[in-house]
């Protein structure tokens, strides 16, 4: 309880952060930047993320996110999963820091002529099915991609790929069984129905710290399918972060803002991997 305290403690000590967020223009783009690459965040409460905000965050102009809430483009900063009001840098939406931020700044690093605009599409609690065609998540998740490919100047913009991190709301007696099946079937579907047959799909495994508390028996089992999706389908990859076993922020449940950048750079490492196969 005490670590969950501290933890709630820092996301309302950021609540006090403000910012004079203004949306941009993102047909215009920064001086030296030849295109953007969008990427979907896709998945449950650990890809919208739980870890505690820093009381200080600096934007860069080649990072841009669309806001939950009214679908217009602002310079990135955690959450980016914020539904509410963009000049407030706070944890409402039960919303924190997840691995996108930190996916991009590496990502950036090796390439600095190309604009990372993230599209963030998560949901927390949400399970598989919930991602299927015409499922309540999986539907407005197409909507903004499609959006956020016609924002940019035309032919400047591409889908470069997604990011899933999901799973602990399928580690279920009645629901691990069909996970590989269900996964194949949304990758799958998100290549045909954003035209994209080679479109990069990188998973990330679920939290080895979740404890059974009655129901996620089969945390093992869905990392399984996680990890054996590249051998499945290709163009995808898997980042492994079985090793962050204490990284949750005191509820056996959610990564630390210290795991969540970790897993951000293993994010773009997958990537990059998959970059250099093509």
């Amino acid at each position: 309880m005490k670590r969950l305290y501290i933890h709630f403690t820092a996301l309302l000590l950021s609540a006090l952060v403000v910012s004079a967020v203004e949306p941009i223009d993102p047909a215009v783009l920064p001086q030296g930047t030849e295109q953007v690459d969008i990427y979907l965040l896709l998945g449950q409460s650990n890809m919208k993320g739980r870890g505690a905000l820093p009381l200080e965050q600096s934007t860069d102009p080649r990072i841009i996110h669309m806001n939950m809430g009214n679908d217009q483009w602002y310079e990135a900063v955690h959450p980016l999963h914020k539904a509410g009001v963009p000049d407030l840098i706070d944890g409402s939406d039960r919303a924190g820091v997840g691995p996108g931020l930190a996916f991009a700044q590496a990502m950036l690093a090796e390439d600095s002529a190309t604009r990372i605009a993230l599209v963030p599409c998560a949901h927390g609690g949400s399970w598989i099915q919930l991602w299927s065609k015409g499922g309540r998540f999986y539907t407005p998740a197409l909507r903004r991609a499609k959006q956020a490919l016609s924002d940019f100047p035309e032919g400047k913009a591409r889908i470069a790929g997604v990011l899933w991190l999901q799973g602990e709301s399928d580690s279920l007696e009645n629901r691990y069984a069909v996970y590989d099946t269900k996964l194949t079937d949304l990758v799958q579907r998100l290549r045909a129905d954003l035209n994209e047959p080679e479109l990069p799909f990188v998973a990330c495994t679920i939290g080895t710290f979740i404890k059974p508390k009655g129901k996620y028996l089969y945390v093992a089992e869905i990392n399984a399918d996680l990890l054996a999706l590249p051998e499945t389908l290709p163009f995808t990859a898997c980042v492994d972060a079985r090793d962050l076993k204490d990284g949750h922020i005191g509820d056996f449940m959610h990564y630390n803002t210290a795991s969540q950048e970790v897993m951000g750079a293993r994010f773009a490492e997958e990537f990059k991997s998959l970059i250099v196969k093509e």
